[in-house]
Order: structure tokens, then C-alpha cells, then sequence
């Protein structure tokens, strides 16, 4: 009973192989386009490319902070910075009275 079976699956892989064969041989690879093996665009060294020119901007002299502005700006930081604190202590003082 089972040799039956096995000859009957023998059968079967045959006439499918066969058939894979016959399909394989049919449909050939499609033909691809072909591939421009040089470069797209113009070519260098071409009579009708444009010169480039290097243009040259001004260098800006770098800019130096004098000692009275540095003592200006830190007096307004520490100014601000103390305000920032005195505003934090009086919130947090706020909060604890609550």
C-alpha cells in the first residue's frame, strides 16, 4: 500500500519537474535596457563650460572686548543673578509659610 503511494508521488514530482522545465525554457530572462557606460552630462574639459571664479570675501578683523565693557556686562550679570536669587529666596520663603 505505501509502494503505492511512493510510485504515485514518484509520478507526480516527474510531471511537476517536467512541467517546472517547460515554464523555466519559456519565460527567458526579459531583456534588460542597456546601461550608458560613459557619464551623464557634459564632458570635461567641453569648450562650452563655465569658468568658475573664486570670490573672495573681505576677512572681518576679529572684534576684542575691552576691560570697561567685560566689567559692564559682569556688573549686569551679577546684578541679574542676584536679583534671580533674591526672587527664588522669597518664593521658597512663600512656600514654607504655607
Amino acid at each position: 500500500m505505501t509502494e503505492n503511494i511512493i510510485a504515485a508521488l514518484d509520478e507526480e514530482i516527474a510531471s511537476l519537474q517536467k512541467a517546472r522545465s517547460i515554464l523555466a525554457g519559456l519565460s527567458a530572462p526579459a531583456p534588460q535596457a542597456a546601461t550608458p557606460t560613459g557619464r551623464r552630462g557634459r564632458p570635461k574639459g567641453s569648450k562650452n563650460a563655465t569658468k568658475s571664479v573664486a570670490v573672495t570675501t573681505p576677512v572681518t578683523k576679529k572684534r576684542v572686548l575691552s576691560e570697561e565693557g567685560r566689567a559692564r556686562i559682569s556688573a549686569a550679570l551679577k546684578k541679574r543673578h542676584a536679583a534671580k536669587r533674591k526672587a527664588a529666596k522669597k518664593a521658597a520663603g512663600e512656600q514654607s509659610a504655607n
